[in-house]
């Protein structure tokens, strides 16, 4: 699969290390007669980067930057390079590459070649075919062909056939404007007029005529300051027809988007729809805002603000693949193209389409060409869902030919659309592709059933090999943008860590839902819920949630994973960590009945667990347990709720004291003593009472052991984790007011896993919607409290379920309140719970770690606080940097006070 509808089932996978390599390959499969299909990031949506012979992956091996000359602004690059690395390299020339796709932090070089993708500056610098320079390109057999301007290296035949079609060229493809993408397009670089290129006709070819194993392409001056204008517009086709009449102003960029897929419309101006355009600095702008009939307008000159509203219109791929009531709308139909002048009447028209076939969508797309994405709420599973697919898709392309526009505007026809080519072109272009495609590719090996006799757009549908359960459903949402492939760093972002580690297909996000997809088809992967096949991928999954909010559809690979091996281990005698681990919560608690915390961490210091990592220290265990210190607060005079604690804090002498009004509390806050900060930080929890009490509140501790269930939950033991919530929600009884929980882990799984897994139970539901974190118990019911000041820079980690489930923006402002600066880093700790402490995940742990967190606290100032709310993160910050003690921001906050 790639992102489309589509699945093809290869018989192989081959990742080639070279051009020799290709070469071989592609001599192997001719004489076995085996079709060949080159994929470079798998995003493409229309089904070209699937095949049912051997798959050529060219982002293992074939990756490289070969050469940047700035001087003659060029670069040298092989197909498997993503595009992010070259515009990374090129940047400090002052260069970039022009065409980006919003798939830009993962789609390669070869596959925006063989797409001719273009993406939202190609106003201003065109598509891909109009930077490519050269390229090296071997077809099926083996053969070596160097392309550029004139017939040298082009593939015997080429020159003949164009020549004996001149007129056909001339007229049959005449009309063409910049988003002409269907079929291939570019032929008509062929003709003598325009230079006889034939590395620009071969851009668009989608693996169908041979395998690019080098190119050369073109830079361009990248403006050094570009001002981004927002112009909202009562409504969609109001913003469709003004785009055109901005193109004189030479923007950039002129990007369109209406209210229905924008969920928040903060820091946008009023309107319905609005255009985002770029301009190359702020007197083009301020020009161009002069000369726009809108009905309001945003001038954005901030780097950082422009990024977060260009990060709607990048997400929109996977946003748009939701409807507000939550179904799910697919692609098929997503990059129509046409004249601009005429894109307000298209998508009337196109609205009216839909309605009158019962489907919704949600338009957007690059406007200032008249290209427009879309996603529709298609049913791709029944019969009669099938069969509107077809009619509506047949009726489509005859409204897009209409308007003189193309089936595809930069992602491709593949499987998609290549059967309705003869809709747009006539009888004569169709075999002209037929025979072109035929010079270069005599025997038919190169990626059948696409562009050239192609296959029919309702086969291969992905979903009909699916049962009709719920886990079915759940695993056929991912459409395969492949956000989970990024490798860039920095930010707020967790996906995917282990992808990030390994570079293996099957450790991403993506790569572990189509196994689960195959698994449940049971075609390749047959050993079902035992399949080892599955397992193996799963065990690199740190479970940290990040493709729950970074994923644009929300791919949930941690909550597959938990009932994958709930299932996968059901009626067994599971792995041991699981039972040390998993079952964490149950043996702490029996350690500390015992009394036996001494011994066992003196027995820890010098026996191996089994079943646990051999690489890696026991953290110990707290002498006296939280609720033990909370009950004995109580004995020694001070109440059990409010008061002064018994246990008085250090102070820090280099911070200014809180100013705390002497209040009476009204707020009770119920402090739950999670396993981590009950018996091995409690003194996150003692910190916890006193800033709270600090803060007027009183502090409440359930009488009664509680769990959230999360190691069962991790470990897949879903039934037993469903037992100790049951218990846990009887110990709570009624919770009058927040419930805080200290430890993000757990308070995520407080509010996702509990409803999750006892749906039925309205306690379950209620004590989720109670839970607060720190920050935000105190956002929202202290709201007048003055933290003290600590001004000091910070670093260290968010805790990934933090961002994935619960958000850090009361963090966030918290510490501003308080002094301390600075961003805390993104991605994972690497130590995931029990996943660091298991045999076999040492290796990956540590590179999770070495990716963000590792280097940020090596470069941090003297004097830096280092602070992470995870007892995770702080134990692998403890085991991993030198020097460096993290600690809870309750920490922190107290000793301040």
């Amino acid at each position: 699969m790639d992102a489309s509808n589509y699945r093809r089932v290869p018989v192989g996978v081959v990742a080639p290390r070279d051009a020799d390599d290709v070469a071989a390959a592609l001599a192997l499969c001719a004489e076995a007669g085996v079709p060949v299909v080159p994929r470079g990031g798998g995003t493409s949506i229309a089904g070209q980067a699937t095949g049912t012979g051997v798959v050529l992956d060219l982002t293992r091996h074939m990756d490289a930057l070969l050469a940047v000359d700035p001087a003659a602004r060029t670069a040298v690059v092989q197909p498997g390079l993503v595009l992010d690395r070259l515009r990374d390299a090129v940047r400090p020339h002052g260069l970039t590459f022009g065409p980006d796709p919003s798939t830009h932090s993962r789609c390669t070089l070869g596959g925006m070649i063989g797409n001719n993708a273009c993406g939202a500056h190609s106003v201003a610098w065109g598509t891909t075919a109009d930077n490519v320079a050269e390229l090296a390109v071997t077809a099926y057999g083996g053969t070596a062909h160097r392309l550029a301007r004139g017939w040298a290296g082009a593939p015997a035949g080429l020159r003949e056939l164009v020549e004996g079609n001149l007129a056909v060229l001339r007229t049959g493809m005449s009309g063409g404007f910049s988003r002409r993408i269907s079929g291939y397009g570019g032929l008509d670089a062929l003709l003598p007029e325009r230079g006889a290129d034939p590395a620009r006709a071969f851009c668009g070819s989608e693996g169908t005529l041979g395998v690019v194993t080098e190119a050369v392409v073109r830079l361009v001056e990248l403006p050094a300051a570009p001002v981004l204008v927002v112009l909202g517009y009562a409504d969609e086709g109001a913003a469709a027809d003004a785009a055109a009449g901005l193109l004189p102003h030479r923007p950039l960029t002129v990007e369109g988007m209406a209210e229905d897929l924008v969920r928040s419309p903060a820091g946008l101006p009023r309107g319905g729809a609005w255009l985002f355009v770029e301009m190359p600095d702020e007197g083009a702008a301020r020009a161009l805002l002069r000369g726009a009939d809108a009905l309001d307008a945003a001038l954005v000159t901030d780097p950082a603000a422009q990024r977060a509203l260009w990060r709607l219109r990048e997400d929109a791929a996977g946003t748009a693949t939701r409807m507000p009531d939550g179904t799910m709308a697919w692609p098929g139909w997503e990059d129509c193209a046409v004249p601009p002048a005429r894109l307000g009447g298209y998508l009337r028209e196109f609205r009216a389409l839909l309605a009158a076939h019962g489907l919704r969508g949600t338009p957007y797309g690059h406007f200032g060409e008249g290209c427009v994405h879309v996603r529709i709420d298609f049913d791709l599973v029944t019969r009669e869902g099938v069969a509107r697919f077809r009619t509506f898709s047949e009726e489509l392309a005859d409204l897009v030919a209409a308007h003189g526009g193309s089936l595809s505007g930069e992602h491709g026809d593949g499987q998609a659309r290549a059967e309705l080519l003869g809709r747009m072109y006539g009888p004569e272009v169709i075999a002209l592709f037929a025979a072109y495609k035929d010079v270069w590719d005599p025997a038919g090996g190169m990626n059948p059933g696409i562009l050239v006799r192609p296959a029919r757009l309702d086969e291969n549908l992905r979903f009909a090999v699916l049962p009709r359960t719920p886990f079915a459903g759940e695993v056929a949402t991912c459409v395969g943008v492949a956000k989970c492939r990024s490798t860039e760093t920095g930010g707020a972002g967790v996906m995917c860590p282990s992808y990030r580690a390994t570079g293996e297909e099957r450790h991403s996000t993506r790569g572990r839902a189509r196994l689960l997809h195959e698994m449940l088809a049971g075609e390749t992967i047959t050993g079902g819920w035992r399949s080892p096949e599955v397992a193996e991928a799963l065990d690199l999954c740190l479970g940290c949630k990040g493709c729950r909010s970074d994923c644009p559809v929300g791919v949930d690979v941690a909550a597959y994973k938990a009932e994958f091996l709930h299932r996968h281990w059901a009626g067994r005698l599971r792995p041991v960590s699981h039972y040390v681990l998993g079952g964490l919560p149950g043996w702490l608690r029996l350690i500390t009945a015992l009394r036996a915390t001494r011994a066992v961490n003196a027995a820890a210091r010098r026996i191996p667990l089994p079943g646990l990592a051999r690489e890696r220290a026991l953290p110990p265990l707290a002498p006296v347990p939280f609720t033990r210190w909370w009950r004995g607060r109580g004995r020694a005079g001070g109440p059990a709720v409010g008061g002064a604690p018994a246990v008085a804090p250090a102070v820090t002498p280099a911070v200014t004291p809180a100013v705390t009004p002497a209040v009476t509390p009204a707020v009770t806050v119920t402090l739950w003593p999670d396993t981590f900060s009950e018996y091995l930080a409690p003194e996150a929890g003692r910190a916890a009472v006193r800033v709270l009490e600090a803060a007027g509140l009183a502090v409440a501790v359930p009488a009664r052991p509680v769990c959230c269930g999360l190691t069962y939950v991790s470990t897949g033991r879903l039934d037993r984790a469903r037992t100790v919530l049951r218990r846990t929600l009887d110990a709570v009884g009624e919770v009058p007011g927040p419930v805080l929980v200290l430890e993000p882990s757990c308070a995520a799984a407080l509010r996702t896993d509990l409803p999750a897994l006892l749906p039925d139970d309205p306690r379950a539901h209620r004590l989720a919607a109670a839970v607060r974190t720190f920050a935000e118990t105190l956002e929202e019911y202290a709201p007048h409290w003055t933290p003290p000041r600590l001004d000091r820079p910070v670093a260290g980690q968010t805790h990934c379920h933090q961002h994935a489930v619960l958000g850090d923006a009361a963090d966030r402002r918290l510490r501003e309140r308080a002094g301390l600066s600075g961003d805390l880093s993104g991605g994972c700790c690497g130590l995931a719970g029990n996943f660091g402490f298991e045999p076999g995940h040492h290796a990956v742990s540590v590179a999770c770690a070495e990716e963000q967190l590792l280097p940020s606290l090596r470069a941090a100032a003297p004097g830096t606080a280092v602070l992470a709310d995870g007892f995770s993160c702080r134990t692998q910050i403890a085991q991993l940097s030198e020097g460096h003690r993290a600690r809870h921001l309750a920490e922190l906050l107290a000793e301040a006070l």
